[in-house]
């Protein structure tokens, strides 16, 4: 098994224990959601404390306002999407938050100056269709939990270009231990002023199951980019969609209609033609570099 197989591998493992995550957060729909937050990422803090001392990172942000930010983002976008996938199927709240990739381009190109390509319009095109037919848009309150679900993706479209600004300043480590340690602060007051639930022994195990399997999700997708470059795996994170769905259906009986799955071909369908167009434009680089090299051996020939 070659390297990029390998990252193919840990890709669509990754997709499995998002959707384990997914089911857990489903299964769990009578413990209070401040609730499932606190536990999803109180377990992120000890596993991002382990790899900062593992590595020997900095734990200071050198960042700070961005990285505070970027946690602020993705506290509003777990908690939208752990809102909709409680409130509606499994596999259309997944759909509608897989639309992320698409939020990124037009972000970064507002904040980041990064030029968005003729595919990718056509991919962003194809992705709002694909949103529509899943969100099935009218004038009554079923088409909220929709509109949340969608807003996680655009939330997270925004942490993940606050990412990218970090990427050069601050470790995946410590971003990852800032927005742990401030989204499970964040939620402390919401467990003592409101409904605090004392689980049972199957909720309690669902509970640590949640952290359990968004840290190895993380791990996955980490090892995934080690092994193969973003571009050549970030499609497979779609297959995502296919197990949500298969979980819901066998151990929620959730069915999708066919909006639902019509939707969610168009939005992967978009996820190839950006996926092919990043392919394109390394092609297109790697050709240009080589010719650059070639033009300078031939004059110091001469």
């Amino acid at each position: 098994m070659d390297d990029d197989e390998k990252g193919i591998m840990y890709m669509v493992l990754s997709s499995v224990f998002f959707a384990l995550m997914v089911g857990a957060v489903k299964f769990l729909g009578d413990i209070p959601l401040a609730e499932k937050i606190f536990f999803r990422n109180l377990v992120g803090i000890f596993f991002a404390l382990f790899m900062i001392n593992k590595n020997d990172k900095n734990i200071r942000a050198n960042n700070l306002n961005i990285v505070l930010l970027r946690s602020f983002i993705g506290v509003l976008g777990i908690v939208s999407y752990f809102y909709a996938i409680s409130q509606m199927k499994m596999a259309d709240a997944v759909i509608l938050n897989k639309t992320s990739p698409f939020f990124v381009m037009i972000f970064a190109s507002i904040f980041l100056n990064e030029k968005i390509k003729k595919p990718q319009i056509f991919s962003l095109g194809f992705a709002v269709v694909g949103a529509i037919l899943v969100i099935k848009p009218s004038f009554s309150s079923e088409m909220i939990p929709a509109l949340i679900a969608l807003s996680a993706g655009i939330l997270s479209g925004i942490s993940y270009t606050l990412l990218r600004h970090l990427r050069k300043s601050d470790s995946s480590e410590t971003i990852v231990l800032f927005f742990c340690t401030f989204s499970t602060l964040s939620t402390v007051p919401f467990l003592f002023w409101g409904n605090f639930v004392i689980p049972n022994l199957k909720e309690a195990v669902a509970l640590f199951a949640l952290g359990i399997f968004a840290v190895i999700a993380q791990l996955l997708v980490t090892q995934a980019y080690r092994f193969s470059e973003a571009g050549e795996v970030s499609i497979y994170a779609y297959t995502n969609i296919v197990f949500s769905a298969l979980i819901g259906l066998i151990f929620f009986n959730e069915m999708l209609d066919s909006l639902s799955i019509l939707g969610g071909s168009v939005i992967i369908t978009a996820g190839f033609i950006n996926f092919y167009a990043a392919r394109m434009r390394k092609s297109e680089k790697a050709v240009k570099s080589n010719n650059v090299a070639a033009k300078k051996a031939a004059a110091n020939i001469s």
